[in-house]
């Protein structure tokens, strides 16, 4: 399997605390990836996009990022980053989200690390991936 890993590098610490948990979930499962970095939550589907459209042979993508609750668009980047994400979803792509919506940069390196967000998102990508495969569709 080769996989995207796309990361927002807005909050830096949050950002790598999740590739963290995804590189190693991909790696215990066995998959090659490519990691790639954009600025925020909301250029992340629009890499998905790109990738996909590009003819490269990606099987899945793992998006990782951190929305922090302190502002008042934090409810809309979020929203509309994963409505994006559940939208390239029905098309066929295997995506595994590990977007972080948190009140602080600490509660959200907790959900990084003690929960394994970016984990969860790699497995959930390889599984979607697994299933593809399974139904005939890679």
């Amino acid at each position: 399997m080769n996989i995207l890993v796309i990361d927002a590098r807005y909050h830096t610490a949050v950002a790598d605390a999740l590739v963290d948990g995804a590189t190693a979930a991909l790696e215990k499962g066995g998959a090659r990836f490519v990691r790639v970095s954009v600025p925020g939550v909301l250029e992340i589907p629009a890499a998905i996009a790109i990738a996909a459209q590009s003819g490269k042979p990606f099987d899945g993508y793992v998006a990782l990022g951190c929305v922090l609750a302190d502002t008042r668009v934090a409810g809309t980047l979020y929203e509309e980053t994963v409505r994006a994400l559940m939208q390239l979803g029905t098309t066929g792509l295997a995506i595994g989200n590990g977007i972080v919506l948190a009140a602080d940069e600490g509660a959200a390196l907790d959900q990084a690390q003690t929960m394994d967000v970016g984990g969860d998102a790699a497995r959930a990508s390889l599984s979607l991936v697994t299933f593809a495969q399974r139904v005939g569709l890679t």
